[in-house]
């Protein structure tokens, strides 16, 4: 049995079939390594009743994601084929319209099961993985299939991910975002952080 992904550790590779802008076109997750950050997002399955609510969410803040220098591609069980009706299919209808990343096809699900998401009735869990620019998994999470994801918490990962990366010996503590006070990884380091948090103050 293949083993779980581990964070640290190189993300399975993989050569597959996108939908992007309405046209098909080859999908290799190696092609980003050494130029952006990837967020691969396995999906259920198009027209599922939870997976719109997060795929458009994502394309409606794809400009945050592009700061940040990072890749979306959505990835399910299904053809290119059902891909490509999901985007031309309206909103109003369960579809997706026009989004502004790829959805990837696994129909052999072969993908799926490197990344150990693959359910018994063959779908997909909602599993979110990040890969660095030197396409190693820096984080993961698996939801069940009716909970959707929450993605200003994956834009925070995100974030700081990137600048743990960027600056050595430092650490994010808990809802740490963007500007916050940092810790340090040295542990007698960090204890300036829990002064100036624990003091008393003075008035």
């Amino acid at each position: 049995m293949t083993n779980f992904p581990k964070i640290g550790k190189t993300a399975p590779n993989f050569v597959t079939i996108g939908v992007y802008k309405k046209r098909l076109g080859k999908i290799r997750l190696s092609d980003y390594r050494g130029k952006k950050y990837v967020i691969l997002l396995f999906y259920p399955a198009n027209f599922t009743s939870v997976s719109p609510t997060e795929l458009l969410l994502l394309n409606d803040r794809i400009s945050e994601f592009r700061k940040l220098s990072t890749q979306i591609l959505a990835i399910s069980v299904d053809s290119p084929f059902s891909h490509l009706q999901y985007l031309l299919s309206n909103r109003e209808e369960g579809g997706l319209g026009n989004i502004n990343y790829p959805l990837v096809s696994d129909l052999k699900q072969t993908i799926t099961r490197d990344y150990q998401l693959l359910t018994d009735e063959g779908l997909s869990f909602p599993g979110l993985f990040i890969i660095d620019k030197e396409g190693l998994i820096q984080y993961y999470t698996v939801n069940n299939l009716l909970c959707g994801r929450n993605i200003n918490e994956l834009i925070r990962i995100l974030e700081s991910i990137q600048y743990v990366k960027e600056n050595p010996g430092h650490a994010c503590p808990v809802n740490w975002k963007t500007n916050d006070p940092i810790l340090y990884s040295h542990p007698l380091k960090s204890k300036r952080y829990f002064k100036d948090l624990y003091s008393p103050k003075t008035s």
